[in-house]
């Protein structure tokens, strides 16, 4: 279905979550998070992440901030200092700015209990006035309790994202994440019969000892289920820097051929099924949200990936959190110990971070356009020489098609999405590491 070009493939790329990209940010001082605040306009709506690192089980392939959620002391500590960011973050902010959405990540959110998680939830909607917001949350099918979806049910979760990754028994042995399908369908029915109008399944193509015809299967299984949205991505193995991954037997894993056949069948399948290509690894149902801001040209792309969430302003709490200000990206202390000593004095926890330049932003408008509408204005870019003669080249290949300023994706350039869109990155170097395979 697509052209197989391996040369465009081999450089790993970043999945462009955010420009400058998180491999740039550097140690900042306690003040430059304080700049972050006083950069938002007064009346700017902001958007609410709020992350859990915590998980029951750890699973092997996971490159998440998360820890394992079996010493109740931890997890009381450190809800007690997500407790006190908040107070200090809605503070900080002065006057009430509407909020959009209320999102929770992790690791697990279902991994603390749901009297916690509730308490947490009316702390968030009383101290930033963000009642009747809209509120979504990742899930874990294996500890996902009656209890807690009808407390997702009464607070009016309308969204929710389950990590399924794939339903062969097998394979889920060598992820280290054994999860019966029948959990999963009661995971489903129940967040449907509580309010979930908007439900996502994360799946998973290029694990060990994976076949086309393993991924054939989970997906029509994951079709049959009906989720509004699948995001499938193609497994990162980078034991090197992920350290939990040097329990996965990697002797059999896909090559990068193998991995590109399990794209196209993705792809091939789902849009078969009725679902709607989103982006580069997206996949929605007609009438569903994001389905709809992608039609109309709004979808964006931040920390939490493709988003309808129209917000400039991305507040996160938690430890490892990002926050996206209009001139700067902020991340909070990782290590859960820093955080909690650094929020329990109630100050703000930002470790990492980096300011976004007039040229930053002009290079990460052009990569969220290619990657959310497939096309981009390039007219306030200062492109070098060298850089114009690649894009030729793509365009030889039948990738991208140039009008004058803009540069358009064409329907065989949309596995090389990520390839494209790192042109415009002025801080890859051609031989990095750090990144996963761009399929």
């Amino acid at each position: 279905m697509w052209p197989y070009l391996p040369e465009l493939l081999d450089r790993p790329v970043p999945r462009y979550t955010s420009y400058p990209t998180a491999a740039e940010f550097d140690a900042v001082e306690q003040g430059f998070h304080e700049s972050g605040f006083d950069a938002l306009a007064p009346a700017a709506a902001i958007s609410l992440y709020v992350h859990i690192p915590f998980c029951e089980k750890i699973c092997w392939y996971c490159g998440c901030n998360t820890g394992a959620a079996n010493r109740a002391h931890r997890l009381t500590a450190y809800l007690d200092a997500l407790h006190s960011e908040i107070e200090t973050v809605s503070d900080r902010l002065g006057n009430q700015r509407p909020v959009t959405q209320i999102a929770f990540g992790g690791g697990s959110p279902n991994a603390i209990e749901p009297v916690d998680f509730v308490r947490l939830l009316d702390h968030l909607s009383i101290a930033f006035d963000a009642f009747g917001t809209r509120l979504s949350t990742e899930l874990d099918p294996r500890s996902l309790t009656e209890e807690w979806m009808a407390v997702l049910g009464r607070a009016g979760f309308s969204h929710a994202s389950l990590g399924v990754q794939t339903f062969d028994p097998h394979l889920q042995a060598r992820i280290g994440r054994i999860q019966p399908t029948d959990r999963i369908k009661r995971a489903v029915d129940g967040l449907r019969a509580n309010g979930v109008s908007s439900l996502n399944f994360d799946l998973m193509y290029g694990l060990p000892g994976q076949s086309c015809a393993m991924l054939a299967e989970t997906l029509d299984q994951a079709i049959a289920l009906r989720p509004d949205r699948i995001a499938l991505f193609g497994y990162a193995h980078l034991p090197a820097m992920i350290k939990r991954q040097q329990r996965i037997d990697d002797s059999d894993m896909p090559d990068a051929k193998q991995r590109f056949d399990m794209a196209a069948l993705g792809f091939e399948l789902l849009a078969s099924a009725g679902y709607i290509p989103i982006g580069f690894d997206h996949f929605g149902l007609p009438g569903d949200s994001l389905t709809q801001a992608y039609e109309a040209g709004d979808m964006r792309r931040n920390f939490q990936g493709f988003t309808d969430d129209p917000c400039d302003a991305l507040i996160g709490l938690g430890a490892s959190a990002i926050s996206s200000f209009p001139d700067r990206l902020v991340q909070n202390e990782k290590n859960s110990g820093r955080y909690r000593m650094l929020a329990s004095a109630h100050k703000l926890t930002a470790e990492r971070g980096i300011v976004r330049s007039a040229a930053d932003r002009r290079h990460g408008a052009v990569i969220e356009s290619l990657l959310c509408r497939g096309e981009a204005d390039i007219s306030g870019l200062d492109l070098a020489g060298p850089m114009r003669s690649d894009f030729r080249r793509l365009q030889r290949l039948g990738l991208v098609e140039i009008d004058g300023d803009l540069i358009r994706m064409t329907a065989d350039g949309r596995p090389y999405g990520r390839t494209i869109a790192s042109r415009f990155d002025a801080y890859r170097a051609p031989k990095e590491k750090r990144f996963s395979s761009a399929i």
